[in-house]
Parts: structure tokens; C-alpha cells; sequence
């Protein structure tokens, strides 16, 4: 890459190729020598590319399908062969669905694309981000994890009573109880973790619900609702914040420390999530 390995900075953004994604890599590019952004669309992959190039960005396009774990596990080995370590791994990406859809390993979809992927692709550049230490995790939740009481432990694949909203939250406080697990698993490897709510934002995670990608789209939206530029900016100060170099386990909102929903705190619940996801992706995988 024309760079010496030992001085270059690398940063990873999932769901990089638009939204708040797209604009947290813009955020990131004066920061880092090395910004990767994935995305499941090649076409928009390489838009995005040559848009953040002009802006003097370095950048690398990794094309996955976050529905497949598979697909994954090739995307992990695909950036190490392509970075010698990562300072920034931004979990962003994500998916909302208006009626119940199966991934391409037979799970839920929102539930293995928002988190099961993630769980993943983390684990697999551990190396990576060990060897970019002090390093960190960034994982994109959402108010919405407020939502439920609990993770729906005796049926996490909504075989029934499925309803978007409920879902998409579900899987939103999956983010933060992986977010804190990690923080505790890897806390003596140099790497934080923290989860994040980016705000109500204009987003295209809203396509597949029409009343609401209405609404976002809609005039009156301006004013209440924020732009993507706007929603990245807590990725992005988490990612780059000097104070924040050894601050691991918390949750922001608007680039401020916040309390989580008391269900998202319970390190049992945390513990449980982990180990469950372990198991799903070894059941795909091996």
C-alpha cells in the first residue's frame, strides 16, 4: 500500500457503502491512513469509494452479504490478507424488514444480519484488532433496544407472533448486551468496546417500511429527524475521542454517555447471548 505497516492506521466500517455507514467512514478518513467500508452491493460499494477518495481518503471496498456467515467468515479473512492489524472496527450495518425473512442460513434475518454477523466478523479479526492495540469495537444500536424486556430467549428466531418494530429492537439490544460482553471478555487485550445509539436519522434502513421511509423523506422529517452526516457523529467520536482510549463497556447517545435500558445492563443476559450465538455460528460453520 506504499505505506510503512507499522505506522499505518486501519479502520473497518460495515454497512459503509451508504447511510450513516458512508458517512462515518467521511468522518473517520482524516483520521486514519487505511479506511475499509463494506457493503453488500458492489456498484454502491464503488460510488462510495470514489466519493471518499476525493475527499483524499485510502480507501478498500470489501463486498459481503451479511446474511450468510459464510459469507462473513470469507470477508474476515479477505481484510486480513489485506490489513496488518485495525485500530477502528465500526459494526454498523444493519437490516429492518416489514415481514419475517430468513437469512441465507436459515436463521431470522434482522436478528442474524444486526447481530449474529457482527458477533461473528468480530471475533474473526480478534488478531487484527489485538495487533492494532489500543484499539476499538463500535456497535451501532438504537433507542429502540429500550423496547424489549427482555431477549425473547425461548424463541430468538420469532418463529412466532413477528412484528417488525419488535424485532428490529430485539436485535438492537442483542447490540448492546454484545457490546458489554466483549468489553468484559477482552478487557486485558488493549481493545474497548461501546455501543451506541446514533439518534433518529434519515437512513435507508427504513426502505422496506413504506410509511416510514416516507416519513424520513418527507419535508417536515428536516425538522425533527436528523441527517446521516448528523447520526454519524457519535461512531465517530467514539472512534476517534482521545479520552475515550481505555473507556469500554458503555453506552453513548449523541456523543454523550447514557444509561442503556436495564435489560441491556444484566451480565447474565449478556453471558447467555454469547454463548448462544457460539453456538449458531457453529452450527452453520462447522
Amino acid at each position: 500500500m506504499g505505506r510503512d505497516a507499522r505506522a499505518t492506521r486501519y479502520a473497518l466500517v460495515t454497512g459503509g457503502s451508504s447511510g450513516i455507514g458512508l458517512e462515518t467512514a467521511r468522518g473517520l478518513v482524516t483520521h486514519f491512513d487505511v479506511i475499509g467500508i463494506v457493503g453488500r452491493n458492489s456498484e454502491r460499494l464503488a460510488e462510495a469509494a470514489q466519493d471518499l477518495r476525493s475527499e483524499g481518503g485510502h480507501i478498500e471496498t470489501f463486498a459481503a452479504d451479511f446474511s450468510s456467515l459464510r459469507e462473513v467468515r470469507r470477508l474476515a479473512a479477505e481484510v486480513k490478507s489485506r490489513f496488518d492489524s485495525l485500530n477502528v472496527l465500526v459494526n454498523n450495518a444493519g437490516v429492518w424488514h416489514k415481514q419475517r425473512t430468513l437469512s441465507k442460513d436459515g436463521y431470522e434475518d434482522t436478528f442474524a444480519v444486526n447481530h449474529l454477523a457482527h458477533f461473528l466478523l468480530t471475533n474473526e479479526l480478534k488478531d487484527l484488532l489485538v495487533a492494532g492495540a489500543p484499539s476499538r469495537v463500535v456497535n451501532v444500536s438504537s433507542s429502540m433496544h429500550f423496547r424489549p424486556e427482555s431477549l425473547h430467549w425461548e424463541d430468538l428466531m420469532f418463529e412466532k407472533g413477528w412484528r417488525g418494530f419488535w424485532v428490529y429492537g430485539h436485535s438492537k439490544l442483542a447490540n448492546v448486551l454484545f457490546s458489554n460482553e466483549l468489553a468484559r471478555r477482552w478487557k486485558d487485550l488493549g481493545v474497548t468496546s461501546n455501543a451506541l445509539n446514533p439518534g433518529n436519522v434519515r437512513s435507508r434502513i427504513t426502505r422496506n417500511n413504506a410509511f416510514l421511509n416516507a416519513l424520513h423523506r418527507s419535508p417536515i422529517a428536516r425538522v425533527f429527524i436528523m441527517s446521516e452526516a448528523e447520526g454519524a457523529r457519535t461512531s465517530v467520536y467514539l472512534a476517534t475521542a482521545p479520552e475515550l482510549e481505555a473507556v469500554t463497556g458503555r453506552y453513548f447517545d449523541r456523543e454523550k454517555e447514557a444509561k442503556p435500558s436495564k435489560a441491556a445492563t444484566d451480565p447474565d443476559d449478556a453471558r447467555r447471548l454469547w454463548e448462544i450465538s457460539e453456538r449458531l455460528v457453529r452450527d452453520v460453520l462447522e
